[in-house]
């Protein structure tokens, strides 16, 4: 496992074997240039990064996010009005929740989210995010199965999110299975759920595809390749969403839970 980095007054500690890093030492809403080359060079390293205690306020979590890129808007979901790219995520009830299974956000776009920042304002007990590394997952892949998805790609819908709203259109793209990182030059699995938000393989049938795809999803999730966070109020945590999925889970009944998100625009996978 990584060891505990320290960089002046910035403290980098992993949080588990595979994922995840908590950021202490540093408030998001007075860094430096400096301070954010370093933050930017954990993140590439740990691919979800925590930041406990910042208690932004909606205008220091949109300057944060900036830092990052253009930001990213996703149909089917209502912003801030004050606020165009702050996304609220309130509780709306087990049955209504679109997050609780893993997935990668907004895949079914031609350009996905590159990452996302959310801001805890006010959580329950419970409601946890587990991320699981798709580094790991591509890597710990055989190289026959390496070789056979290299080049394939996967239909990413947004069936789900559409049906939600009663939206008559589907939009829909077809991304590689395996996917480059622009950035690190890392190769990652690029994957969703099935059926719901991932259908088939390009050239193939829904039926055809559902085993391969259903083996690839077990295998990116198990416990190893995995960090559960539990939030606090004022936690900031962000996530690549190039090489991580995450699991939203719904277990606070009807407890409030506020949080804002920012995601920061992508580009075409490769």
């Amino acid at each position: 496992m990584p060891q505990v980095q320290r960089n002046q007054e910035i403290i980098t500690k992993p949080l588990s074997g595979a994922i995840g890093a908590e950021v202490t030492g540093v408030r998001l809403a007075e860094i430096t240039d400096a301070t954010f080359a370093v933050i930017r060079e954990a993140f590439h390293t740990y691919c979800t990064l925590v930041f406990p205690n910042q208690f932004l306020t909606i205008d220091e979590h949109v300057e944060f996010a900036a830092r990052w890129g253009e930001f990213s808007i996703s149909p089917f979901v209502t912003y801030l009005e004050s606020h165009p790219a702050v996304l609220p995520l309130h509780n709306r009830g087990k049955a209504g929740a679109v997050t609780e299974n893993w997935h990668t956000d907004s895949a079914f776009l031609d350009e996905p989210p590159a990452l996302n920042v959310l801001s805890a304002r006010d959580v329950p007990v419970g409601g946890d995010t587990m991320w699981s590394s798709q580094y790991n997952a591509y890597e710990r892949l055989s190289d026959g199965m390496k070789a056979m998805l290299d080049g394939i790609r996967g239909e990413f819908t947004g069936a789900r999110l559409a049906s939600l709203v009663g939206a008559s259109e589907v939009p829909s793209n077809f991304h590689p299975i395996v996917r480059t990182h622009p950035e690190t030059g890392r190769r990652a699995l690029y994957i969703s759920k099935p059926v719901d938000t991932l259908t088939r393989f390009e050239g193939m049938t829904a039926a055809e595809s559902l085993p391969l795809l259903n083996f690839l999803y077990q295998h990116s999730v198990q416990p190893d390749n995995v960090y559960r966070h539990h939030w606090q109020n004022g936690d900031v945590v962000m996530w690549d969403n190039r090489c991580t999925m995450h699991y939203a889970v719904h277990d606070y009944g009807d407890d409030v839970r506020d949080v804002h998100r920012v995601s920061i625009k992508g580009s075409v996978p490769r």
